[in-house]
């Protein structure tokens, strides 16, 4: 039988429902990191059913320093204007404007990333790799480039305000949580001096 306060916890560090995650713990008999992995490996579920669903609605977030010299402007989409005025999908919006402006990503996805932009970051890896073995050299520049998009692209970063956890992980716990698609879809970073 679960109890209550690894109830709460889970609930607090998933989103999931009670009952859900009262149901995870019982499974696992009380054993918490199998219990969190039951709800996210759930909420993973969740978020790809919802995948194909149609994101017409949403909002753009805004982000100035306080400084005046970085903006951050992002649009999250969803399903309804329903959820747009939701306070979990507006803390979000939130979030993910703070990311945007803490860490300059090039693009939300991997997809996103102009190739003329990879072939130049492979470029510079081959330069480094110079001198090694040749079946090596393919290896470090396949996770060097890995490295990239992790460190690029928006939905693989880590969060800034738990690192445990990627922009794309608080994405889905969001879509198991509202219990409708979101989708990021574009974002812009603007810095005095920066062209």
């Amino acid at each position: 039988m679960a109890d209550i306060s690894s109830i709460t916890k889970l609930r607090e560090q998933t989103g999931a429902g009670i009952l859900e995650c009262k149901s995870a713990l019982d499974e696992v008999k009380g054993d918490f990191d199998k219990a969190l992995e039951i709800i996210k490996k759930k909420g993973i579920a969740k978020a790809a059913k919802k995948e194909q669903r149609v994101t017409a609605e949403g909002r753009v977030g805004t982000y100035i320093h306080t400084n005046g010299k970085l903006g951050v402007m992002v649009e999250l989409n969803c399903e309804t204007d329903f959820v747009a005025k939701n306070e979990v999908f507006q803390q979000f919006l939130k979030d993910i404007c703070m990311q945007v402006a803490a860490t300059k990503p090039l693009a939300v996805k991997r997809d996103d990333i102009p190739s003329h932009v990879i072939e130049e970051q492979k470029k510079i890896f081959m330069e480094e790799a110079k001198g090694k073995p040749a079946n090596i050299i393919e290896k470090i520049i396949t996770g060097k480039i890995d490295s990239f998009y992790k460190e690029r692209c928006l939905l693989e970063q880590p969060f800034i305000k738990d690192d445990t956890k990627t922009i794309n992980d608080l994405l889905i716990a969001n879509i198991a949580k509202i219990g409708e698609n979101i989708k990021v879809n574009r974002f812009v970073r603007f810095e005095v001096g920066e062209c």
